[in-house]
Order: structure tokens, then sequence, then C-alpha cells
């Protein structure tokens, strides 16, 4: 999730607040003994980052660079190391998200320190070694699991790029030509000088001690190891799509409108430059008219996604006319509810007239509430607080009405936890951003120990344990490397896969689930369990849950489809 200076710009447009949307009665009792849903979210980690070399309990099995055979128990090239390494490519014209490929790396260009507190980041960071072999590497072998390391680039256009149609082997060509440091300037960058190298090949050695309490909890409760973020690129569409289950539009005095050209995205390369963007993230762009096959870069995608066995969602879910964020934005609001100007240097999203699970909530009468660090009292937000985390701000049917009461600071958390009789049915908590694990200028263990103290305080009053569920996730995967299958479901994604942990006393004990899910399987989840409707007729969560056969686990044979997670939890017998 880079917070560039673009992030720190507003901008406001008018808009209509969520109207004709069906009243629903108010519900007596959800489907399963399960009252209480609590998602808590990290940053950027993949699965294979965090759980590369976790081995599960007995009988149980899981995907990742250990048990494909890539890496070692200590962390060391495996027999099948090959199988991830690294090539390089071509893309001197038009935008492809499966551009040519032309050779191999013979070793990963050593990492940079790109975004990390502390540490110099115009120079390749010296605690690694050059050269890596090309493939995967234990970050943990050269510096502490706590240490602030590189941000891999983590972009709508260079997602695709790394993800390479599902090859998954172009993460440090992406990030060679195109990727974010002190040179990503709009001039094409020599090789090399992106400021990133191979970090993105980088995991943390569970099997050797590496997050222990993330390992306690998944030997504990249940593990998704094919769960993924659902919208290729960063924080603020990912958390976007955990809401809505779609992705926001560019608006405009209440109506679909054309934006700024320099926000409108173009990653066709630049002239005389190998894949380097014309118009992208920090430079400029962040919209995309995906539904128009000329618009910069929507060629590229569609021809990925026609290569597919099957028909992509909503042949796309592109609609004509609509301008579609793909990239990082901030919210159309401030925390105190004032709007923002509109103009071509407010990298914010217009206030948004979508329906978001909050209003599905509300309507339902099932109270809701979105805890945000550093969010104090809405009005003196501090440095911890992260604006595109708040989801809600982003709606004008939040922030011009009576439920905007129900997005407060995480400290009302712990005062919530501790009465029951009061505590939200359903409850996101974004964290204080520098605990949130973010690499760069967070760090991992910080956010393991929030998540350990807000279990702990569920688990302090058995009344509301009992009846509890707790969903551990990231928002996206950062850019790092991982080995999974990813099912490319509409032109936004879905993306790499990263962690989902269930906490709760009915979380099938220390299993490991193959069903495929992401973000939207959270809206699922709760729409079962309150007798919700989807969202929209065009969000996600009308996709059909999966099913999987026993020769491929992992990949649905009804593609495409997203679990609703209930095969996490057993609901006849409480732990």
């Amino acid at each position: 999730m880079p917070r560039g200076a673009m992030m720190h710009h507003r901008r406001n447009a008018a808009v209509a607040v969520l109207a004709a949307w069906p009243l629903l009665p108010v519900l007596a009792a959800p489907a399963t003994p399960i009252e209480h849903v609590i998602v808590v979210v990290g940053e950027n980690r993949t699965f294979d980052n965090l759980f590369g070399t976790y081995r599960p309990q007995p009988g149980q099995s899981v995907w990742n660079l250990l048990s494909r055979g890539i890496v070692n128990e200590d962390g060391t090239p495996g027999p099948n190391f090959a199988a991830a390494s690294q090539k390089t490519a071509r893309n001197t014209g038009s935008y492809q998200a499966m551009p040519e490929v032309v050779g191999r790396y013979d070793s990963l260009p050593q990492p940079y320190a790109t975004g990390a507190f502390g540490q110099r980041r115009d120079v390749p960071d010296a605690r690694f070694p050059a050269p890596l072999a090309n493939g995967p590497f234990q970050i943990s072998r050269y510096v502490g699991y706590g240490a602030h390391t590189g941000d891999p680039v983590h972009r709508f256009f260079q997602m695709w790029q790394q993800i390479n149609g599902g090859a998954k082997d172009l993460f440090v060509w992406t990030a060679e030509t195109v990727g974010a440091g002190p040179d990503n300037a709009p001039v094409a960058p020599a090789p090399g000088r992106t400021g990133q190298g191979g970090v993105a090949m980088g995991f943390y050695n569970m099997a050797r001690g590496d997050a222990p309490y993330m390992k306690e909890l998944a030997d504990n409760y249940a593990l998704a190891d094919n769960y993924h973020q659902p919208i290729m690129g960063g924080t603020t569409v990912n958390y976007f799509a955990l809401a809505t289950a779609d992705v926001g539009v560019y608006r405009a005095d209440g109506k679909l409108a054309v934006p700024p050209v320099r926000q409108i995205e173009n990653p066709d390369a630049q002239r005389g430059s190998n894949n380097f963007y014309t118009a992208d993230g920090y430079a400029g762009g962040t919209y995309v008219q995906c539904a128009d096959a000329t618009a910069p870069g929507v060629a590229g995608i569609r021809a990925a996604l026609a290569k597919l066995p099957y028909q992509p969602f909503n042949d796309g879910n592109c609609q004509p006319g609509v301008y579609y964020m793909v990239n990082n934005l901030d919210p159309g609001y401030q925390a105190d509810g004032k709007p923002l100007p509109l103009g071509v240097d407010k990298f914010v999203l217009p206030p948004q007239s979508m329906a978001h699970i909050g209003d599905a909530l509300s309507r339902a009468g099932v109270s809701w509430k979105w805890y945000s660090g550093g969010r104090n009292d809405g009005k003196t937000p501090d440095k911890e607080y992260c604006g595109m985390c708040d989801t809600p701000t982003f709606f004008a049917s939040t922030m011009t009405g009576p439920d905007q009461t129900k997005l407060q600071d995480l400290q009302q958390f712990y005062v919530d936890a501790d009465h029951a009789e009061n505590f939200p049915a359903v409850a996101f908590v974004a964290p204080y951003d520098s605990v949130s694990g973010h690499p760069g200028y967070a760090i991992e263990p910080s956010f393991d120990e929030l998540v350990h103290g807000l279990i702990e305080r569920v688990r302090a009053d058995p009344e509301l344990w009992r009846k509890t569920a707790i969903f551990i996730t990231f928002d996206e995967g950062g850019g790092y490397y991982d080995s999974g299958y990813v099912q490319l479901i509409d032109f936004f994604g879905d993306g790499t896969r990263i962690p989902l942990i269930a906490v709760s006393p009915y979380a099938r004990r220390g299993s490991v689930d193959h069903t495929y899910y992401d973000h939207v399987s959270i809206l699922k989840f709760i729409e079962r369990n309150w007798h919700l409707p989807p969202l929209s007729a065009r969000s996600r969560d009308n996709l059909p849950n999966p099913r999987h056969d026993s020769q491929d686990p992992y990949v649905p044979r009804n593609r495409p489809a997203i679990g609703d997670l209930f095969n996490l939890f057993d609901f006849g017998e409480r732990k």
C-alpha cells in the first residue's frame, strides 16, 4: 500500500445518497451460533511470505513453498526451486498483461530497502548478499523477523504482469522495469534502478521460528490456504472490495463522469523503454475505462482473460462509460464528515453511492462498527490513521447520515469488548499504521501482537467468546511472490493468495481449508449468517460457492466461484 504524496491530496464531489434499496426486516437471530463477526486486517503479506514453510497438523495438507519442494525446511533452495525462478520479458509498446518472455535471471538482483524506516534507500540493501539464487529467499537469514525491509511494488497493472497469466514468474522483472523507488520518475530508468531489486521474492521461515503467534493460531484454529486478495493492486481497492465486493468509480456532481486526464492510467511503455509506463501511480494515473478496448492497458488484460478456459464474471464486469478506480486513492470525506474539493491534483475518490456492507447491515437492523487506529474522535486523526483503510468514509450514505457514528477509534474496541451485550454484531478493525505489518514503515511482529491482544480481550469474556468468529487477514499481498493458484475472475482480479485464519470456538481445530476464497468470502459469510442479499447486481457476492474435487482441491470446477468461509467451521461442536 504505497502512500505517496498523491495520497495526501483531497477531492470531493456532490453525490446522491444511497436510494432505492429495499428495506429488510429486523432479524431475530443469525443462521449459526455466531452472533459476532470481527474482521482484523493487516497489510501486505502473501501466504508464502508468512506461511511458506508452515507444517500443518497431522492429517492436514497445505500448498506452500515447503510442500511444493521449492524450499527446504531450513529455507534453502529445495528440489523444485526452479519452479519459482524469475524470468525477463519485453514490452516495448502497448501494455501486455502477459508480456513476451525473453530470458531468465542468472541470480536475483540485490534487494533495495525502498520505503524502509531507518535504511538508506538509493542503493542496494547491504544487509542482503549479491548474488541471491533465482527464487524465493529467507529474509530472516539476513535480518531479524522484526527488521524494517523494502516495500515491493504492488499496483494494478504491475500485479497483472507479476502474475503473468498464472505463471507468477515476472515479479522481479516488473519491479525492475516499473517498480517503486527513488528513480521512479517519468523517464525510462536504467535496468535495476527502480529501487526494488529482488525484494519481492523474500519470505519468513515459520518452520524456524518466524511468526510464532500466527503459527499458534493456525495450529489451534482454522487456516485457509486458498484465500486471495480480490483486486490486483494496493490497499484502497482491496479494502474497498472488502466492503462492497466491487470497485470504486469516478463521479462528478453526483453522476458518472470522465476524470481529469492526469488521473487516467496509461501503462503503455514510454518510447525507448522496456515496460516503463507512460502514466501510473505516483506520476499520475488511477482510473481505467475498461469497457473501452482502445483505452491504454485494456486490450492487454482482455487478451489475458480471453485465454481462460471459462467465461469471466459478467464478461469482465466493465460497464460502458464508467471509469473504475484501480490504484490507491483517499476518500472524498475527512474523518469528521467534511467533504473535500475536487481538482486535477486531488487524488481522492469522489463520494460513492453504491451499497457497502454497512448499509446492508443497517437496513437489516444488524449492528456494526468500523474501528480505525488513530481516528480519535474523527476530528483530530493523527499520523497513525489510515484514511484509505477507514472504508465507510468513501460513501455518502455513511458520511451524511446517522451511521457516521459507527466509525470509531480502535481504542473503543477494547471498551466495547468489555460489554458483550453492547458489542456490535459485525466489527471491522483497521490497525494503527505503525503496527499494521506493512513492509517498510511497519513490522509484522507488531501486527501479531495487536492480533494477540484483540483475541485475548474477546476470550476474556466467555459470553462474548462463545458466539464470536474472528477473521485475521491482510488487505493484499504487497507485491510479494506467492506460489499458489490464482483464479482470474474479471478485469480487476483476483490477485495473489494472502493468509486468513478463522479464530472461534467453532473453528475446525488445526484444519487447513483448500476452498477458493477472497475478501468477498467475508461478505458472503456475513450475508449468509444474517440472511442478507448480494450488495448489488454486479457485485462479486453473486458468484456461487466453489465445487472442488479430490483431483484438484484448489481450482473450482465451476469457475468463477468464491466460497463463503462456512467450511472453516463446525457449527455442531463448540471447542
